[in-house]
């Protein structure tokens, strides 16, 4: 039998329970068939099941498996026997995959059977280190199929590009190569063969296939690897691509400039690296291939040095990087220091002396120059005349192509230390001149000139804009000294009008910060009104970051702001004047006025005071508007006329609310019935059928409905009824705005009944509850003292009192007074429930005696009613409240009833509770009980 653990070995190798096997539980018996390694194997195989015997067996080779019965002890011998078995497994499996091949159908359909078959055989191969098996023996017979083979060679690239197989045969080499071809996977086929190991490589075959196919990596791989040639490479990629670049075409993607970095430097390409015995032959081989003069199969008028001058025109840029690396190793080999000089030399020669080359690439050169000489281990020498002759060259006023290339080129090689080439006098010049801002900054910045690059900025059309940020920064951050800030602060003040009109809001934000006390000489300096108008607009605008209280501007410059926003920019005035300052009433609404801002002149008078001045204002601007409604035809502005006008009466409604509150009946009198005539006048008109008449009795009813919180409707009747032209029996005509009062009113009174009538309910409800509950008999919950735990019947002292409280507690009068529990008050003692207060009042029954003693019958909680409640009323009414939850804000409490043993009983002292007397009366006043 077979133990559990094991159990778990047999379900991984996933075939079925054969006859021989039956359960017992977690038991499983198995029969002879299984009792050994190659007997599992053999029923996986007669099952057909390939796969999985190859992984058991794997799995025992590895020494995994469980229950691992009739293997050897030694290790090397049992990996022997399973390889061997392992082998005969491929081979047949490699077999049967070949004979039950679909032969109908579509290619796809075979093409998926052998991708389900051969990659496990080709994965078992290399796991088992055979690659003579996998080349020989299953590779012939894979080969009798075309899909099969193709299917094999591709299983191959992974491992190739992994480098988990480097040798092929070349045979295998080969089809694989065509391959790839065939289907035109070249990128494939150049990464296996810089991947593979050279000696397994038809290196005729495969140089040629590179080349026809342009896959230089792999052409240099078996150059440089194969035979260790580096210069034939670059000879054959250098006649491919210069008669390109002498025609005037640009190429990308080349190989060459990587492939002379990695000579240089010791690497080999594209993988590896050149072994060390052979990296100072390879350096030198590189300088003189660059160095020729003429290359080996050169024509006639061949150009000198075309390796260099190739190299230039592919990218210039990066061949000087290139350069500035390999430099970079260049210390104490005076073979190096001569090549480099000698680069140098020709590199000034093929650029200076031709004109086919670009600014930019004039510039890369020299910048490289001047990067090469600033080295403190310099050994280049450089005639100063060539960086004059490039200095011409790029500043040339006459030459207006590629300006900002220019600029930016020259820059560079001034920033990479090229500046000691030059006289600082003439570079300056030559750069105004040129118009090289840029290069004007620099050197004023070298000077300390900080004033000068204002004019820098403010002359470049593309930075103009950081000018601002420039002062700013230059005011404002340390390490500029007192002169040179009051430098750059004058120079901006002498710009401030050009600053303005480049942006006015920066403008005024930059004098807001650091000109406040020279802005009325800014202001009267400014001649365009347009102009001004913007500044103070910014100046005046409040906003992060400017404290408009430090600015401290004279009134007149504010009204000289709302002068100009009233020409500029009517609409925005009244917005305005609510969030500015620092302005004179007077002379604002004078302002105004000249305008005709009506709403802006009636704003000023409101805050000024005058609230009748305001009203006339809005009340003639509404007169105005109505007035041209009856006058106006029925036209398209009708409809705009009837908002307007709706507009100017929600606002003139909105001024008499703010300040009704204020005024007498006789001031509300003088605003509301002006008001109300103005609106009623277009209705004394004929035709008041119309739609605009009908739109204004809608108006007029929101003038009732808002004058009615401030005028008595009797007054509202009387002054209507009083118009001469109501007056004369004309009364149906105002019978709409009659109706329309009387059912505001009905409404009103409905909707106070209905409140009273709640709030009256609510009352009731609450009362009855509270008498309920105080003239309920009361039933101790114990017969014993809750303090002092003994029966109250055996207490015989005469001065004590049995106080029994509505929570059902009972104490002796005494234990009470041990606990503070009780307070003479007006003559009268009050009571409080000891375990009610002590557990949920928490500390307020002895703060709530101790305010009682001081205060000598002051109630705790003052409601400025007529009678105040004392603490012994509180108390109960909070146990009422808690016995009868409600709608009702009415607190109730627990309230006590006290009686003496030896002079009444238990039953007459609940009589007494039932008729009344309990210890305070139920004759307290209920609006008392309701502030509560």
């Amino acid at each position: 039998p077979i133990q559990s653990p094991n159990v778990h070995a047999l379900s991984q190798t996933h075939f079925k329970l054969p006859r021989g096997f039956y359960s017992t539980g977690s038991l499983f018996v198995v029969g002879d068939l299984l009792k050994s390694c190659h007997g599992r194997i053999d029923h996986l195989l007669k099952q057909e099941r390939l796969t999985d015997a190859l992984a058991l067996a794997w799995s025992f080779y590895e020494g995994k498996a469980k229950a691992v019965v009739g293997l050897s002890g030694d290790t090397s011998k049992r990996k022997a026997v399973i390889a061997d078995r392992m082998v005969e497994i491929l081979l047949h499996y490699a077999d049967r995959t070949l004979k039950k091949c679909p032969d109908q159908g579509k290619i796809q359909v075979m093409e998926q059977h052998f991708q389900d078959v051969v990659p496990v055989i080709v994965d078992y191969c290399l796991l088992l280190q055979r690659t003579d098996l996998l080349f020989n023996q299953i590779y012939d017979k894979m080969s009798e199929n075309s899909v099969a083979k193709g299917i094999f060679l591709e299983c191959l690239e992974p491992y190739i590009l992994s480098d988990k197989l480097l040798g092929i045969t070349a045979q295998v080499m080969k089809d694989l190569l065509l391959h790839f071809q065939d289907k035109n996977r070249l990128e494939n086929m150049e990464a296996c063969i810089v991947h593979m190991d050279i000696t397994s490589l038809d290196i005729q075959q495969v140089v040629l296939l590179c080349w026809e196919n342009h896959l230089y990596d792999a052409m240099i791989y078996v150059y440089n690897s194969g035979m260790n040639d580096f210069i034939s490479p670059m000879e054959k990629l250098f006649k491919v691509i210069a008669p390109p670049l002498n025609a005037g075409k640009s190429l990308t993607g080349t190989v060459l400039l990587p492939l002379k970095d990695c000579c240089l430097a010791g690497r080999a390409y594209p993988l590896g690296d050149i072994p060390e015995d052979l990296v100072p032959l390879v350096k030198n081989q590189i300088f003189e291939f660059l160095i020729r003069l003429h290359s080996t199969e050169g024509s006639v008028d061949e150009e000198v040095y075309p390796h260099i001058r190739t190299l230039l025109h592919f990218d210039t840029r990066e061949f000087l990087n290139v350069l500035a690396l390999t430099f970079e190793d260049f210390k104490n080999d005076k073979q190096a220091v001569e090549y480099q000089q000698r680069i140098v030399d020709i590199l000034l020669k093929v650029m200076v002396e031709n004109s086919d080359f670009t600014p930019s690439q004039v510039g890369c050169l020299f910048t490289f120059l001047a990067r090469q000489l600033a080295k403190p281990n310099n050994t280049l020498f450089v005639n100063r005349t060539l960086f004059d002759q490039v200095l011409e060259f790029l500043c040339s006023p006459d030459d207006d192509s590629r300006h900002s290339e220019r600029q930016q080129v020259l820059l560079e090689l001034l920033q990479a230390g090229g500046i000691v080439q030059f006289e600082e006098s003439r570079l300056i010049q030559m750069a105004e001149k040129a118009e090289f801002y840029q290069i004007c900054e620099f050197m004023y910045e070298r000077e300390l000139r900080y004033d000068k690059i204002i004019d820098c900025y403010l002359r470049d059309p593309v930075r103009k804009e950081e000018v601002f940020n420039y002062i700013h920064n230059i005011l404002s951050m340390p390490g500029y000294s007192a002169e040179e800030k009051q430098a750059v602060w004058q120079k901006a003040l002498e710009h401030i009008e050009e600053l303005l009109l480049l942006s006015p809001c920066k403008a005024a934000d930059l004098v807001a910060i650091h000109f406040t006390e020279q802005i009325e000489s800014i202001i009267a300096n400014l001649q365009d009104q347009f102009l001004l108008f913007q500044f103070l607009r910014s100046l005046l605008d409040p906003r992060e970051g400017i404290n408009q209280d430090l600015l401290h501007l004279p009134p007149h410059v504010t009204e000289q702001f709302i002068e100009l926003l009233c020409q500029h920019s009517p609409d925005h005035v009244l917005e305005t004047l609510k969030v500015l300052e620092y302005c004179r009433l007077e002379e604002t609404i004078q302002i105004t006025q000249k305008h005709q801002l009506h709403e802006a002149s009636s704003y000023l008078l409101e805050k000024k005071g005058d609230i009748h001045g305001a009203f006339l204002v809005m009340l003639e601007r509404l007169q105005s508007k109505l007035l041209m409604l009856t006058q106006d035809d029925g036209g398209s502005a009708e409809l705009p006329l009837l908002e307007s006008i709706e507009d100017t009466l929600m606002k003139t409604i909105a001024l008499c609310q703010r300040n009704s509150h204020n005024l007498n009946q006789q001031q509300r009198e003088a605003l509301w019935f002006p008001l109300l005539e103005a609106m009623m006048s277009p209705q004394k008109l004929s035709g008041s059928s119309q739609y605009r008449y009908r739109h204004c009795d809608s108006l007029t009813m929101q003038v009732l409905n808002n004058m009615a919180a401030f005028i008595a409707l009797p007054s509202i009747l009387q002054r209507i009824l009083q118009d001469p032209v109501y007056g004369k029996g004309k009364l149906g005509e105002i019978q709409g705005l009659v109706l329309g009062m009387l059912d505001t009113f009905n409404y009103e009174q409905t909707l106070l009944e209905t409140t009273t009538n709640l709030l009256n309910h609510d009352l009731h409800w609450s009362l009855c509850n509270l008498r309920a509950s105080v003239t309920r008999g009361l039933t101790p919950k114990q017969d014993y003292c809750c303090i002092c735990l003994q029966q109250y019947k055996r207490r015989q002292e005469s001065a004590d009192e049995i106080i029994v409280f509505s929570c059902g507690h009972l104490y002796h009068s005494l234990c009470l007074l041990s606990k503070e529990c009780g307070a003479v008050s007006k003559d009268v003692m009050r009571w409080m429930c000891y375990k009610c207060n002590s557990s949920n009042k928490g500390g307020k029954l002895s703060e709530n005696f101790s305010e009682l003693k001081k205060g000598s019958g002051t109630s705790l909680a003052q409601t400025g009613s007529e009678s105040a409640l004392d603490p012994q009323q509180i108390q109960a009414f909070d146990q009422l409240c808690r016995l009868n939850r409600g709608t009702s804000r009415v607190r109730t409490a627990c309230y006590p009833v006290s009686f003496k043993l030896g002079k009444g009983t238990m039953q007459a002292a609940r009589q007494d509770v039932r008729a009344g007397s309990m210890g305070f009366g139920f004759s307290l006043q209920f609006h008392s009980v309701l502030a509560l």
